[in-house]
């Protein structure tokens, strides 16, 4: 089907504006995001509007509308660079004005005299440049690393600047070989790759942020609010992962419950006990390392799962926090300093080859917690296996 130069600028226009809406209501909807969401609005209006201005860029004398179309689509590629810088903190203005200010002084001095070249090819070479800017920026992207929609982003700009880099630098070479007929199946290639690039980048965009924010609702649906750790379902989704490996390595399970926490509360308030379970949590995460699952399963109980080394070890681990954990909690009432005392039992239960379900892990680590607490608390105590003791 035979679409015509016209058509094709239209169709990218009314893209680039419906991307630019849909960006934009998005924002209102994103808080987090909300500063890159306007910036990409902004910069797809502005495309629009630069390719708006192609379209009647001819009836304006001398070089004077090819430059003003081609700063303002440059101002369109700049801030959707900006916007998807933004996503890590950064910023390209001062970049972006040095670009604005060398493409305005070639314009200024070579536009009259060279405005086919200049437009066809030299004003080509910016706009690869902030392309491949943009690619290298999702790259390096460390908020979205581990999104797979990013690669869509970095295809779609890197393919964009390879082909302005080719119509900047390899254009002008067959347009020599094969005549003007070759221009102009450039032009019109270009304009389809421009259409993609409007339709592609903005949903990719869109895609790449709503997948953060499911993410990031996912991990605050499996985090415990108030210590930051992993809740009870984290655990056994994390662990059931674990456990399902093929028993070549050993595991661990300890179980933690805090001594008199009742306690702590009824004399020193909730806040007090709050706070002695944001420094256990702080405590238990520094010693047993970051290769272990931690989480907080119910009020003032805790599980760490150990794997390999760390689960041959985990005896000497859970005494280690035992020990760090029994001195005294700082606390101040009524201008005073004073110490409360807090303690925790912990129960431990290790397989060797044998691994049980992840819950009746637990749970033997459970009846070994009984027991230490049975025996005054602040103590570790180790379960009994189906395979003799759990010591490894």
């Amino acid at each position: 089907m035979y679409v015509d130069l016209l058509t094709l600028y239209l169709l990218a226009i009314g893209t680039l504006l419906a991307s630019a809406g849909m960006t934009f209501w998005e924002h209102r909807t994103n808080p987090r995001r909300s500063r890159t969401l306007r910036i990409l609005a902004v910069g797809f209006t502005t495309l629009a509007i630069g390719c708006a201005l192609v379209l009647v860029r001819r009836s304006v004398p001398g070089a004077i509308g090819s430059a003003v179309s081609n700063l303002v689509i440059l101002t369109g590629y700049l801030l959707v660079l900006g916007g998807i810088a933004s996503l890590s903190g950064r910023q390209y203005r001062a970049a972006s004005v040095g670009i604005l200010l060398v493409d305005a002084l070639v314009w200024v001095g070579w536009g009259a005299q060279h405005l086919d070249a200049m437009w066809n090819h030299v004003s080509a070479l910016p706009i690869a440049l902030i392309s491949a800017m943009t690619a290298r920026e999702m790259l390096r992207c460390e908020a979205m690393k581990a999104l797979r929609s990013r690669h869509i982003i970095v295809v779609v700009t890197g393919l964009h600047a390879v082909v302005y880099v080719a119509r900047a630098l390899i254009l002008p070479w067959l347009v020599t070989m094969y005549g003007p007929a070759m221009q102009a199946a450039a032009s019109k290639l270009t304009v389809y790759e421009g259409v993609l690039y409007s339709v592609l980048l903005p949903m990719a965009l869109l895609k790449l942020i709503r997948d953060e924010t499911h993410g990031q609702l996912l991990q605050e649906a499996q985090t415990d609010y108030l210590t930051r750790l992993g809740n009870r379902r984290w655990f056994f989704e994390q662990g059931e992962r674990l456990f399902g490996g093929d028993g070549s390595r050993p595991v661990a399970v300890l179980a933690f419950d805090l001594d008199r926490f009742k306690a702590i509360n009824d004399v020193y308030g909730h806040q007090t006990g709050d706070q002695v379970l944001k420094s256990f949590a702080e405590i238990a995460r520094s010693v047993v390392g970051p290769h272990a699952l931690l989480a907080r399963i119910g009020g003032e109980e805790f599980a760490a799962l150990l794997t390999g080394d760390d689960a041959r070890r985990a005896q000497a681990l859970g005494e280690a926090v035992a020990t760090r954990f029994a001195g005294t909690i700082p606390h101040r009432t009524h201008g005073v300093g004073i110490g409360i005392p807090a303690t925790v039992s912990i129960g431990l239960a290790c397989f060797e080859t044998e691994v049980p379900p992840l819950a009746d892990a637990l749970a033997a680590a459970d009846q070994a917690l009984y027991r230490a607490k049975s025996l005054g608390g602040n103590r570790l105590e180790v379960a009994r296996t189906a395979e003799g003791s759990a010591v490894l």
